[in-house]
């Protein structure tokens, strides 16, 4: 093995570790060895994008673009630990994703289950007055349209095998089932659904000085050591690369279009390959 290809593959197993955790061998073979029925099978388009190591740059989009709207903000900003406890954080969520997608059908919805139970108890008032609960269907169903669009598109751009246009309305109205299990209501159940419910959403969207300080936490001041400070940068520009143009100055993103249509792309590409290489081809198979 050369030089080169030694640090990427270490750079890989890293960044992989710290999102799995500690008990991340132990979990994954919980959720994917786990006798029981299960809702997606190998092959269906959300295992395809949920496997995919695309999924570290669109779950950095997904949280820049959550952040746009201000009752969503003022949830996480208030109750969430993103900035005390980041790791923790993400690995619970990259367990819920796992779990909802490839465990079996009594883990998937007893995890579905948990979430509705904590989402019952975040309530509040934003900095502009209104009231908040992070169980409101409107607010799920934007938590989970900003993420599923980040994640398809960072899988169209970055996955191993993209979808075409079936599999990838295949993937909305699959992950649809989640966001109703979660309470959202009115869900997409394909790619134009999708983009019209983002586009009903915009009005609705701002850079709030919760939001500025969230991208500056996630991609300024990220909780990540020195030695993970170039990949994560690179992951993260991937991410920014891909946010919509009109989201750029609310929250303060850099607009190279030149320098994200070559350097920004090839370096998502090394980087997710390197990613992938340390999550092998994907999820373990079920024998």
């Amino acid at each position: 093995m050369n030089p080169l290809e030694s640090v990427r593959r270490r750079v890989g197993e890293t960044i992989f570790s710290r999102v799995a955790g500690d008990e991340g061998p132990a979990r994954r073979d919980r959720i994917h060895f786990s006798d029981g029925p299960r809702r997606f099978e190998p092959g269906s388009a959300i295992y395809r994008v949920h496997s995919d190591a695309s999924m570290f740059v669109g779950g950095i989009r997904a949280l820049l673009l959550q952040s746009m709207h201000p009752l969503a903000m003022a949830a996480v900003d208030a109750h969430s630990g993103f900035r005390g406890d980041p790791w923790g954080r993400l690995q619970r969520t990259s367990t819920f994703l796992a779990e909802t997608t490839f465990g079996t059908i009594e883990d998937a919805d007893r995890a579905v289950a948990i979430v509705r139970a904590v989402h019952e108890r975040v309530r509040g008032v934003a900095p502009d007055g209104r009231a908040y609960a992070a169980s409101d269907p409107h607010l799920v169903r934007w938590v989970h349209v900003a993420e599923i669009d980040s994640f398809l598109r960072a899988h169209d751009r970055y996955g191993a095998k993209p979808l075409d246009a079936s599999g990838r309305d295949a993937y909305i109205s699959q992950t649809a089932h989640v966001a109703r299990a979660l309470g959202a209501a009115d869900v997409p159940e394909t790619v134009a659904e999708l983009e019209q419910v983002l586009a009903d959403y915009r009005p609705e969207l701002e850079g709030t000085p919760a939001a500025r300080r969230a991208a500056r936490f996630i991609l300024v001041h990220p909780p990540v050591p020195l030695t993970l400070r170039a990949p994560y940068g690179l992951l993260s520009a991937a991410a920014v690369g891909m946010m919509p143009r009109w989201t750029r100055w609310p929250l303060r993103l850099p607009y190279l279009p030149i320098v994200e249509a070559t350097a920004v792309r090839t370096s998502g590409v090394a980087i997710t390959e390197a990613i992938r290489w340390a999550m092998g081809s994907g999820p373990p198979r079920r024998d």
